[in-house]
């Protein structure tokens, strides 16, 4: 039978696109914004709006087209064809997402490709050239992101061998986490390390949009509008409630005080977690992969930060990247046959389902990782990757955009 577009799949993908981009503008914008030192706040947000904004060219251009155009080179990348949406009927559907119309699962991807690159701004706050910021986003959209994208979800290599990301976990947070980490260590430490967030209510603001713009992100990944897209949407929550409890019980336990930052830290730690699982886990699975992944996220940035001694202004490894770990190894242990045929993880019988999911974890932390660092040099050598020391001490938004966020 042909594939037929169906109008409530292509609804549903139209709002799960439009929650997507909620979380990076204004959800991420806010969320690291209300974070760092109010000398900096608008260039905060500026990293994530520019993203998006260089995103949203990059992709109808050629990065969707070489993320999920059809496989080649060993799986290594997709065929270049329809560049700059040439050919690309309005009607036409998608070869990975049959009921609905391709535009609109260009833009739902679009989304995804977006915020990823944006993630990675909140570990290089307060210390990053505008610049070079940019010119990095179009680097490693075009070299990291879409070549991992498609090994994942394009039909490639590791979609070959079997991996499992549902709507994320390898792509976009443990690809992020990893890429920040390789963005801290050129780049050095800042003057003043402490974590002073200068408005945590616009962070709460923030988290508040990414919890529901998650929805979009997790539910809408199963690109129907039925059972499974439901079970997404009721596990994707329940991690996030997880996470949050878990962090708090934390701080009880370490201080005797329940902080709103560790609250906050916790739900999107949850968030992370499930993305790669929440379309083949149960309720119950979702609810342990949220109460331990706090544990984890706390305990790398609490323990394992101070330790090395790297600079993750506002925890972006720690969070996304560690998180992220879990949340695809959680994937191999607990995904459930009858939540979705796809998968089977190793609680249910299928041993061989963690290992792959682990091969996929160290290919795509190796890679990011290595082609992070050389992009990032290279924009060092050539134009510089961080502001002059009176910049940085002055703060970024009057020295780099002759802005200031408040007027007081």
């Amino acid at each position: 039978m042909d594939p037929v577009l169906n109008s409530g799949d292509t609804a549903w993908l139209l709002i799960s696109t439009a929650l997507v981009m909620l979380m990076t503008i204004p959800g991420v914008a806010l969320f690291y914004g209300g974070l760092a030192k109010k000398e900096n706040l608008l260039n905060t947000m500026f990293l994530s709006l520019i993203a998006f904004a260089i995103t949203s060219i990059i992709w109808v251009l050629y990065g969707y087209q070489f993320a999920f155009g059809s496989d080649t080179l060993f799986g290594l990348i997709g065929s270049p064809v329809n560049l700059m949406m040439n050919g690309i009927a309005v009607d036409q559907v998608a070869t990975l997402a049959p009921t609905i119309p391709e535009f609109v699962y260009i833009a739902f991807q679009m989304t995804f490709a977006a915020i990823t690159v944006a993630l990675i701004s909140g570990a290089i706050v307060e210390r990053i050239k505008f610049s070079s910021w940019m010119v990095f986003i179009v680097a490693w959209l075009s070299l990291v992101y879409v070549p991992i994208a498609h090994w994942v979800w394009g039909g490639g290599f590791l979609a070959q061998l079997g991996a499992l990301d549902f709507a994320g976990g390898t792509v976009v947070h443990i690809n992020s986490g990893v890429a920040a980490l390789a963005l801290i260590i050129l780049l050095g430490k800042r003057k003043d390390i402490r974590l002073l967030p200068h408005n945590l209510g616009y962070s709460v603001i923030g988290a508040a949009l990414l919890w529901f713009g998650w929805f979009g992100f997790n539910a809408g990944s199963a690109l129907t509008a039925g059972g499974l897209a439901g079970s997404a949407f009721l596990a994707t929550n329940t991690a996030a409630a997880a996470g949050m409890i878990s962090w708090i019980i934390i701080d009880y336990l370490k201080t005797g005080k329940p902080t709103v930052l560790g609250g906050i830290s916790g739900a999107i730690a949850g968030l992370v977690a499930i993305t790669p699982a929440a379309g083949f886990v149960t309720i119950q699975a979702a609810i342990i992969i949220g109460l331990i992944t706090s544990i984890f996220s706390y305990t790398a940035i609490s323990y394992l930060k101070p330790k090395l001694g790297y600079d993750d202004a506002l925890d972006v490894f720690g969070i996304h990247g560690i998180s992220g770990l879990w949340g695809a190894i959680a994937t191999g242990l607990f995904a459930a046959p009858f939540i979705n045929s796809l998968g089977t993880g190793l609680f249910y019988g299928n041993p061989c389902q963690l290992w792959i999911q682990i091969i996929a974890i160290v290919v795509v932390v190796a890679y990011s990782f290595i082609a992070t660092l050389i992009i990032g040099k290279v924009i060092d050598m050539v134009m510089g990757l961080r502001v002059s020391e009176k910049e940085e001490i002055e703060g970024l938004d009057t020295n780099l955009h002759e802005e200031s966020g408040y007027r007081i």
